[in-house]
């Protein structure tokens, strides 16, 4: 029976993830050679192809993408069996009190919480939403134990560690197929915009991206919630420019087509404790959680 190295079914997906050997190197802090030497490791052990290069791009084989599903629910086992495992430990216990947008909280928490709750049902995390500015005052006056936000963010009281970089990608309606290849700037902004409101983190760097063009936009609609504006599009009234964690899952893009940005936009987000802040045993197993994250 074949084994297979934890690491380098990660590596793998990171180079299919990010598109490249360099930057998934620059990811995990590895030299290219060694991460080049891991993919072909792998592709070794298991006698197949596993990536192919398409013009500038590398792209998964059939066998690669066949993988790449497999990994996914090795990863989910793997980190069922370290919370598991975790549990163990005595006194995990108490409430944790996180801060987040919206979109972190829709698309990228409620696994995470599920399995907390499922391993350590003493352990109550309470989840508040709202911008980027009011939640890291709330750091700041420990009314929240910690923030998951957009960077950079900051404070003089705060600690700051980035955690995972999410990528935005256009949407528009299946009905309103086909669009360019390249999602550019120019021919976004020429379209009916819908777009997260005015002074959100998320909609800053929008703005940026149009503005390193020469580009400012004129929105038909600014929404705070980023599940109105999946609608929006879908029922074909506009398009939008969304992080990719919104739409990454089948259920959470019906209706509507996803493509990637020309050139790339993305954000980075981060995790915020105050510098004095006493890490308990409750929530040293939040802050295991979502550095669990960073590489899925």
């Amino acid at each position: 029976m074949q084994r297979l190295n934890l690491n380098h079914l990660h590596t793998f997906s990171l180079v299919i993830a990010h598109g490249s050997f360099s930057a998934a190197a620059e990811h995990l802090h590895l030299t290219q050679p060694a991460v080049s030497l891991q993919v072909r490791q792998l592709e070794t052990r298991l006698n197949l192809k596993l990536i192919e290069r398409v013009g500038k791009s590398l792209k998964p084989t059939s066998a690669g993408n066949t993988l790449l599903e497999h990994i996914a629910r090795i990863d989910a086992v793997v980190e069922d069996a370290l919370l598991e495992l975790s549990s163990h430990a005595s006194g995990v216990a108490g409430q944790v009190a996180i801060g987040t947008g919206a979109t972190a909280c829709i698309h990228l928490l409620p696994p995470m919480l599920q399995a907390l709750r499922r391993r350590f049902p003493e352990l109550d995390v309470r989840v508040s939403t709202g911008n980027t500015d009011g939640i890291l005052k709330a750091v700041e006056e420990n009314r929240l134990d910690l923030a998951l936000v957009t960077l950079p963010a900051g404070g003089r009281s705060l600690y700051i560690t980035p955690l995972l970089e999410d990528a935005f990608v256009a949407i528009f309606a299946n009905s309103q197929q086909p669009m360019p290849v390249d999602m550019t700037p120019k021919h976004l902004s020429e379209l009916p915009l819908v777009v997260f409101e005015a002074g959100s983190s998320t909609r800053l760097l929008i703005n940026e991206w149009f503005l390193q063009a020469g580009l400012r936009i004129k929105p038909v609609m600014e929404l705070g919630s980023i599940e109105a504006i999946k609608e929006m599009v879908a029922a074909g009234l506009g398009y939008s420019i969304v992080p990719r964690m919104a739409v990454a899952a089948p259920h959470h893009r019906r209706g509507l087509h996803v493509q990637p940005l020309t050139p790339g936009l993305s954000r980075t987000l981060g995790i915020a404790l105050r510098q004095d802040k006493p890490v308990n045993n409750a929530l040293r197993q939040v802050l295991d959680a979502l550095q669990y994250l960073k590489g899925s």
